[in-house]
């Protein structure tokens, strides 16, 4: 019951926005994502999620490239959890990634 609520709450990616797997956590709020779209990005977590979510090596990601810099920087979105990231690789959401 509760891997049914978790699932019905799972945030999709709207426009712009790109799965990722965290490589390497660079300190700072700074982390290194391996990106669906090839390219590593250097990541900052905002604020608002510093201290609610914590990201580590392995998780997937969600984030939005900068307007200035799209393909060296972005912002992370939202962390998705081992249960999350499991359904929406079997329904096809997230294709590049290893996880």
């Amino acid at each position: 019951m509760e891997e049914q609520e978790e699932i019905s709450r799972i945030r999709l990616p709207k426009e712009g926005e790109i799965f990722g797997i965290v490589v390497e956590m660079l300190g700072a709020r700074k982390i290194r994502v391996d990106c669906e779209d090839g390219l590593t990005r250097l990541c900052r977590i905002p604020g608002r999620m510093k201290k609610r979510v914590w990201v580590r090596v392995g998780d997937l990601v969600l984030v939005e490239p900068w307007k200035v810099q799209p393909k060296e920087r972005a912002d992370v979105v939202w962390r998705y959890t081992p249960t999350q990231a499991n359904w929406l690789k079997r329904n096809g959401y997230v294709k590049n990634l290893e996880f």
